[in-house]
């Protein structure tokens, strides 16, 4: 699994969260294996950044009844020989050549890529691109990064791009859990569900205390996590900088159970700030809540936030997602989750085959089920505009302020093999109400704040229109 990141080039935030997650071909010309995204199932668990990420994680093959020991044995042997050379890599980078990390670059790209301009891409001038520019000289790293810009540009995509060694550094912010790894979602041979470890921040908490690339968590603090989502075990991973998790893990498909302790070490820095204010004379207690962007701590944060307004006799809610340009795609999705009746739409999402439509919907009851005011921008982008489309084709909040920012694109980041990296646009979402909101934002319901009582007439009207008998 991966996560989706989604923000405008402009933000001082580098974009990433999920889209269908795609295997990626080795490069034809070097046996170099391909570091997976950081974002990858738009429905699955989020994912962090700065990771070291290797070649994609297949299901183990079903193995026959028929097969013998020596079948598996030899299948073990492959997988150690596997890990071992990407652990040479890892520790290696020079042995990457400048033609590995641009055919890198161009293998994502063509795995992945969804354009704005169809026009501007298909596979035959993406396979001439290749050609052209891997016929050029390449005597350093800095010209195989000059080749990649321009390679990228080429596509006509403002938010896919290329990024430093330095930049991609940065992104450790989005690390969700806690202690430096990145986990996936594979189905074993009986169709049920476990979690690998698809990636590593290099010398980060996990990698130092012994987990491995490729390892199957088993446990979070005695919690089994067998059958459980990856956001889940994600969250359960969470916890204060410098505590303690106890992890169980097998190493590989063949190698032994471990427990290990792991101490956090958390990067983020929270996006919350909230208060409580009175207006109407004292009579009508309001929870603010102010949402700068949304990293690894943005739902669970706010989370709190909520609750402890609701405790504080907060019957009314103001969440300012002003000047939000976006950020981990997942989180916007399960903030907006909070907001919502189980079964109720967050977002549609469309991937490189516009028929494959997928619908993200709430799967439990609402924590917020009181009127709800979202302030919005022109610098309201990305995840942001996820949550104030949901809320507000959902009537569970008005808008107010001014037309979004219009970004309905989501990218995913990439890690090459040199500790650069790649933002490549993947898919695109479309609103509840089915408005596409790319290159046309959304239109707030009042530009100035209106009094409380119409706000609630106004959800109130929204909902017997969509046939709700809930009343306010």
């Amino acid at each position: 699994m991966s996560i989706f990141f989604c923000t405008p080039p402009s933000s001082s935030i580098s974009p990433p969260p999920t889209t269908p997650h795609r295997h990626h071909k080795p490069p034809t010309s070097t046996s170099l294996p391909h570091k997976p995204s950081l974002i990858s199932s738009l429905t699955g668990a989020a994912l962090s950044f700065n990771l070291i990420f290797f070649s994609p994680l297949s299901p183990p093959p079903s193995i026959a009844a028929d097969s013998t020991s020596s079948a598996v044995q030899f299948e073990c042997r492959e997988e150690d020989r596997r890990l071992e050379d990407e652990q040479r890599l890892r520790n290696a980078p020079e042995l990457v050549t400048n033609e590995d990390i641009v055919t890198e670059a161009w293998q994502i790209v063509n795995d992945s890529f969804i354009g704005t301009d169809r026009s501007r891409w298909s596979p035959q001038s993406w396979l001439q691109k290749k050609e052209d520019v891997l016929g050029t000289s390449l005597p350093t790293r800095s010209k195989a990064h000059d080749v990649i810009r321009r390679m990228l540009s080429s596509l006509g995509d403002p938010y896919t791009r290329f990024l430093s060694p330095a930049q991609f550094s940065k992104m450790a912010r989005y690390d969700m859990s806690g202690i430096g790894v990145n986990l996936r979602e594979i189905p074993d041979e009986n169709g049920e569900v476990k979690l690998k470890v698809l990636g590593l921040i290099l010398d980060g908490p996990a990698h130092t205390a012994g987990v491995r690339q490729g390892d199957e968590l088993l446990s979070v603090n005695g919690v089994n996590v067998k059958g459980k989502s990856a956001f889940e075990a994600l969250s359960i991973l969470q916890g204060p900088s410098e505590t303690s998790v106890n992890i169980m893990v097998k190493h590989g498909n063949c190698g032994p159970v471990q427990s290990i302790d792991v101490q956090r070490q958390l990067v983020a820095k929270t996006p919350v700030f909230y208060r409580l204010e009175q207006t109407d004379n004292g009579n009508t207690k309001v929870g603010y809540v102010r949402l700068k962007e949304f990293n690894a701590l943005a739902r669970k944060d706010l989370f709190t936030a909520m609750k402890r307004l609701q405790g504080m006799g907060a019957s009314v809610f103001v969440l300012d997602l002003r000047d939000n340009l976006g950020g981990l795609v997942q989180e916007g999705i399960e903030i907006a989750k909070l907001f919502l009746n189980e079964g109720e739409t967050v977002i549609y999402t469309a991937g490189r085959e516009p028929q494959n439509v997928k619908s993200i919907v709430a799967e439990t009851s609402p924590l917020i089920t009181a009127p709800v005011i979202v302030l919005v921008n022109k610098n309201t982008a990305s995840a942001s505009e996820i949550v104030a489309s949901a809320l507000h084709d959902n009537c569970r909040a008005i808008l107010v302020g001014e037309r979004t920012y219009g970004k309905g694109l989501i990218q995913s980041v990439f890690e090459l093999h040199d500790g650069s990296g790649v933002v490549v646009t993947v898919g695109k979402y479309v609103s509840p109400n089915h408005l596409d909101i790319n290159g046309n934002g959304i239109d707030p319901d009042y530009k100035k704040l209106p009094a409380w009582n119409e706000v609630a007439e106004r959800l109130s009207k929204c909902q017997k229109q969509q046939g709700w008998n809930t009343a306010m």
